[in-house]
């Protein structure tokens, strides 16, 4: 036996879709904002996983510029059938603010899993969390939730199933309401499974916080009527306060070589400050993680319905599966840009990397960034950052960096969305002068701290730090890399999170570095190295 310690993947990794091909499996996540799209991981005995890399990697297949804080990607889904890889997903344009919502639906395909994969095919644009169903008579259908109009109060409008052609690549016939949701409502991220002559819908419902679950119905009849099951929610943490994973729910199944099962899900992880957990703003609520993946065991019952193999519906911390352990190279967090390949942990905002801003070949052994928009922007943002997956971890970097204007930065930044962020940078103090300081962001309030003002020449070469403990983040510089000095404030780790933001709920913390030249976008910073250290 095997144990599998949740979160199987930690940091900002919701809305988990599990395939199975042979003893392979893989799951994909959304990213929203963050380009490339959806992150797949791989494993072979559903404990030890590995990030293999991204499906959507050029703006043919993914257009985000100018989508809002927690927009683009939501929900994909990854199955295989036919010999090769099908993924839909979702690119929210427009999900806050208006009385509608705008959520067009793509299929792309690849034979591996590596990809590439194919141009995307335009589904509909009717809801979001679309997921493929390949029946077992070779026919194919598209189900996904259904959104309403927010003047009728109806946003979550139960799950439509829609007939798929794959030899045209178009959805024929007319879409059915085929469930109308549980009584928990905010029926969301469906997928269907086809066993024993049963048709499970399984859903996300309660909404993806703390009343998240997974809600199972079933019918003899693809298109219903479909009955719930006896003792739903099938999965849920919410109002049990003992419970370390919080908002359980979004599920997908899958089954082993040996005939078990299991559901993954997300979750949250509240911060937790000396063992307590912290659970309301006013006791610093936040949740810096964001959404994480989990997986849970199942068995079916002897009517026929799924519930979890522990006898009860909480999600555990630890689970046994029936496989032989299988072990990755360990993971390298530290990228010295000598390659002609950024870390596979990088990602960018809304858009993919391009030679006129983001450059290895600029300077060698160098990370060479154009300075752009300001952090505020939703289109040309010069920042490049990897999750936070530890409540405990440090950043460490060395920027090359000589500004001559105020309206010019770079450096190190925390950050969550474009308006809560922490960023330790370096910009203009005047003629033949730099300086230090953090600028802090929440919502629209910022504070300045000011730390140190240097000479011109120290640009050439500064070591910026960051160490996150908990709710607490500090900031440190040397110009040597070995002498460092402490930024006499501690800053609040705790705004960089899940239910904080007004703008956004979805996501999580990113560490990286970034520039910024709202003058006249000539300016680069250039880094010898960034390096990750979990310290948990």
């Amino acid at each position: 036996m095997n144990t599998i310690r949740n979160p199987i993947l930690p940091g900002f990794n919701p809305d988990p879709s599990i395939c199975r091909v042979g003893e392979d499996y893989y799951i994909a996540t959304s990213t929203f904002e963050w380009f490339p799209g959806v992150q797949i991981h791989h494993s072979r005995d559903l404990a030890n996983w590995r990030l293999l890399g991204r499906a959507l990697d050029r703006v043919s297949q993914l257009d985000m510029r100018g989508c809002q804080n927690s927009g683009g990607i939501w929900a994909p889904c990854l199955t295989h059938a036919d010999g090769k890889f099908w993924l839909v997903y979702t690119n929210v344009h427009h999900h806050m603010g208006a009385v509608v919502m705008d959520t067009p639906n793509y299929l792309v395909t690849a034979d591996k899993i590596e990809g590439p994969w194919s141009e995307p095919v335009f589904l509909n644009a009717s809801g979001f969390d679309p997921s493929l169903f390949h029946d077992d008579d070779g026919k194919k259908y598209i189900v996904q939730m259904q959104m309403g109009e927010a003047v009728t109060s109806v946003r979550f409008d139960g799950i439509i199933l829609q007939e798929f052609d794959a030899q045209k690549m178009q959805l024929v016939g007319a879409p059915k309401k085929i469930w109308p949701g549980s009584a928990i409502g905010i029926t969301e991220g469906p997928h269907i499974l086809k066993r024993d002559g049963w048709y499970y819908l399984i859903t996300a419902e309660g909404g993806t916080a703390l009343r998240h679950a997974i809600s199972v119905c079933r019918s003899k009849n693809l298109w219903g009527p479909y009955e719930l099951h006896p003792q739903n929610p099938m999965l849920t943490a919410f109002q049990k306060d003992q419970l370390n994973l919080k908002s359980t729910g979004h599920g997908c199944f899958v089954e082993t070589q040996n005939g078990e099962w299991f559901t993954v899900h997300l979750c949250h992880r509240p911060l937790q400050r000396t063992g307590r957990l912290v659970l309301d703003r006013e006791e610093n609520k936040s949740v810096p993680l964001g959404r994480e993946t989990c997986l849970q065991k199942f068995r079916w019952d002897a009517d026929g319905w799924p519930r979890l193999a522990h006898g009860d519906n909480s999600p555990r911390d630890t689970v046994e599966v029936n496989l032989p352990a299988h072990q990755w190279p360990e993971e390298n967090l530290r990228d010295d840009f000598d390659g002609s390949k950024l870390n596979i942990h990088f990602q960018t905002l809304r858009e993919p990397v391009a030679a006129s801003w983001c450059s290895l070949r600029r300077r060698k052994g160098w990370l060479s960034l154009r300075g752009r928009d300001s952090l505020a922007s939703c289109f040309d943002q010069s920042l490049l950052a990897r999750r936070l997956q530890h409540f405990k971890a440090s950043a460490e970097t060395c920027v090359s960096f000589q500004p001559v204007n105020f309206k010019q930065a770079a450096g190190l930044i925390a950050y969550y969305d474009r308006l809560h962020y922490h960023y330790f940078r370096i910009t203009s103090a005047g003629a033949g002068k730099i300086k230090l300081g953090v600028i802090s962001s929440e919502n629209t309030k910022a504070s300045r701290l000011e730390i140190a003002e240097l000479p011109l020449s120290a640009g050439e070469r500064i070591f910026l730090r960051m160490e996150n403990n908990f709710a607490e983040l500090h900031f440190a510089w040397s110009l040597d890399g070995k002498d460092w000095t402490q930024a006499d404030r501690v800053f609040e780790a705790t705004m960089l999170g899940d239910w904080v933001s007004p703008h956004s709920n979805f996501t999580g913390t990113f560490w990286g570095v970034c520039c910024q030249d709202i003058s006249d976008r000539t300016a680069w910073a250039e880094f010898d190295y960034f390096e990750y250290r979990p310290a948990n």
